[in-house]
């Protein structure tokens, strides 16, 4: 149970607010490179504020207030100019840093009055890595956009952005949930299909969540297993990572979420894959007549299980057992940062050397005794190729993966790997040594083969 003022102490985003204060000293990825490359302009929420986020001719990205200080009106309407961008109503231009550079009229009417030099509009820092652009909303001297050398795998990339009505922590709080694996992707998977639930074929036993200096790795054992799993690596303070995938939980406002997933699949020919363009597309949530949340495929499960919770969870009417201990951790530690930053102090993983940011992160295997092949299971063979089984996946993508793989003959050497690895249905045979060293030997460096 929380209290009243407790849960909007970590779930209101907004500048005056403890959360939205703390969650202002990270870089947050608001939308995709490609994404200005096709359209200049794109009108954001984030932290409950509205921006405009543009490239101008010269290829420097902007953030800026999205309402001209001038008479208020829409910069989504904007023309990118050499320097900066230009409101349509009246012709003032603004550059990066939120100056006004140009007021036509102004300057023909009053050409010493130097009006412009007087109006500025809020503006914040952007930049671009990993296929994503990344902007910062919080004080000067920010820290290092995140990088880490997981980012520069080799392999066909390709972002979702799915946006949800519901506030940031019921998102993030379920990567600190495996048990619910168990019965949401697995038992309620098999009674969408079959309208029964099956009997018991693995079940979480244990729950362990390990701190290093940037986040926690999750790790399950499971019933008459010995063998602790990585299920994922979970990143202060919004996201994480799981298979060869990385998921953003972005606050857009207090009831709004914003969900980024970037998923790389990797190539593992003698010639090195090289990938001109990182394309994007948007999730599905919803069924095709809009009444009714998607329940299937398995990623879909969680939005709406997490929208269920309402706008923003009453957590006044939890009753938490032993399978919350992350989720409690991890609302203790942002009370903890919170209050660090209050106090003028700077919150953990905050990197300003680059060559800690370069560090291989902790990898998941998505796997275990007798999961492989079931719906519910965090990867199989048929959905290695996908992101998260996010609902929405764009035909165009699948078939450029599939021309791909066989342009370079791994089409069959894939489903020898995963046979080598321990993929099977029913996986009845799941041996973890083999598993590693099957997958270190074709160079998915998913960990050590002990």
């Amino acid at each position: 149970m929380l209290s009243s003022d407790n849960n909007r102490r970590l779930t209101e985003v907004g500048r005056a607010t403890a959360m939205g204060q703390l969650l202002r000293r990270y870089w947050m990825p608001i939308a995709a490179v490609a994404e200005l490359d096709d359209h200049p302009t794109k009108a954001v929420r984030l932290l409950s504020e509205d921006l405009l986020l543009y490239k101008d001719k010269s290829g420097r990205y902007g953030l800026i207030d999205r309402y001209c200080p001038h008479r208020g009106t829409d910069l989504a309407f904007a023309i990118p100019e050499e320097c900066g961008i230009r409101c349509v109503y009246h012709g003032w231009v603004f550059n990066e840093n939120g100056r006004c550079i140009t007021q036509p009229f102004e300057e023909l009417a009053n050409p010493n009055g130097r009006f412009k030099d007087h109006i500025r509009t809020t503006a914040y820092p952007v930049r671009a890595n990993a296929g994503l652009l990344w902007a910062y909303l919080g004080p000067e001297s920010p820290p290092l956009v995140p990088d880490w050398r997981n980012f520069h795998k080799k392999g066909y990339r390709h972002i979702c952005f799915v946006q949800l009505p519901c506030n940031w922590l019921q998102v993030m709080e379920n990567a600190f949930d495996q048990v619910h694996n168990e019965w949401m992707h697995d038992k309620w998977s098999f009674y969408l299909r079959d309208g029964k639930i099956p009997e018991d074929r693995w079940r979480i036993s244990k729950i362990l969540h390990r701190e290093f200096d940037f986040g926690w790795t999750a790790e399950i054992e499971y019933l008459d297993s010995s063998e602790i799993f990585p299920d994922r690596v979970i990143l202060w303070p919004n996201y994480s990572c799981f298979g060869m995938a990385f998921e953003w939980v972005v606050p857009v406002d207090d009831e709004n979420t914003l969900v980024v997933y970037q998923h790389c699949t990797r190539f593992y020919a003698d010639a090195p894959f090289r990938q001109a363009r990182i394309p994007y597309w948007d999730g599905v949530i919803h069924s095709p007549d809009g009444k009714s949340l998607l329940t299937r495929p398995p990623r879909n499960q969680d939005f709406a299980i997490w929208c269920s919770q309402g706008r923003v969870a009453d957590r006044r009417r939890e009753r938490l057992g032993l399978s919350d201990a992350g989720v409690l951790m991890f609302r203790q530690k942002l009370m903890q940062q919170a209050k660090l930053v209050e106090d003028g102090g700077e919150p953990i993983a905050i990197v300003r050397d680059p060559k800690k940011y370069f560090l291989m992160l902790p990898e998941s295997v998505p796997s275990g005794p007798r999961r492989d092949g079931l719906p519910g299971a965090l990867l199989t063979p048929a959905d290695i190729r996908t992101v998260g089984y996010v609902s929405g996946f764009p035909e165009y993508i699948a078939k450029e993966l599939e021309q791909i793989s066989e342009q370079r003959g791994e089409k069959g050497r894939l489903a020898r790997v995963l046979k080598e690895a321990g993929w099977k249905v029913g996986g009845e045979n799941f041996d973890r040594r083999r598993h590693y060293a099957a997958l270190q030997r074709c160079g998915l460096d998913y960990g050590e083969a002990e």
